[in-house]
């Protein structure tokens, strides 16, 4: 007999095989039996309008298998509102389940790499109230995601920038970025919010398991 089928399908975007394989590990520590899917096409990591929108399509339409819940794991949820309307099961997006767990805390704002998806992490964030803004690291955001060191200074020197601008939490702002939230928690300034975890978090609500 085959493997039985995953419970939750944690649904990468972005075409990295080994980013949803770390992706899964995250959403794991809150879900009892998680799967992945990588998007057969695309980047590596979503950085532009075009390529989000791209993904979007992609994973809208993708085949899902019976499953009891979707986590689409790119941070402006891509194809999140298409799969929900079709699939006869909760569907959670990580930007959306961020922003609502982060606005508990009164004020939030977003540290990420990718200032192409400034305007789209804005509008999805601004849904939340609470929300004081993005905070970019500077550089290439593929050759920081090659460098966790320097990728861990530029987040935390986000993070400390978004503390000082009187945010309350920071989300780390995108699925390929989970690691790196794992990695910071301890040491940011403060609370920091991990989307993938968030996500899972309101998905286990959700199936209430």
């Amino acid at each position: 007999m085959g493997r039985p089928l995953a419970r939750v399908l944690l649904m990468n975007p972005n075409s990295n095989a080994a980013t949803t394989a770390a992706m899964v590990r995250i959403a794991a520590h809150v879900l009892p039996d998680v799967g992945g899917w990588t998007a057969p096409q695309g980047p590596e990591m979503i950085t532009s309008p075009e390529a989000l929108d791209a993904a979007a399509m992609l994973v809208g339409a993708a085949e899902v298998p019976p499953v009891a819940g979707v986590i689409v794991s790119a941070f402006g949820d891509p194809g999140r509102a298409a799969l929900a309307q079709r699939l006869r099961c909760p569907v959670v997006g990580i930007g959306a389940a961020a922003a609502q767990e982060a606005a508990w805390h009164g004020s939030f704002a977003v540290v990420t790499t990718t200032p192409g998806l400034r305007a789209r992490i804005d509008a999805l964030m601004q849904e939340q109230a609470g929300y004081t803004g993005c905070f970019l690291t500077g550089g290439d955001p593929l050759a920081l995601m090659r460098d966790s060191a320097s990728l861990d200074v530029a987040l935390l020197t986000g993070c400390r920038r978004a503390a000082s601008a009187g945010a309350r939490a920071v989300i780390i702002g995108g699925g390929p970025l989970g690691e790196a939230a794992e990695r910071l928690s301890p040491a940011a300034p403060l609370p920091l919010i991990s989307p993938i975890r968030a996500a899972a978090r309101l998905l286990r609500d959700k199936l209430s398991i």
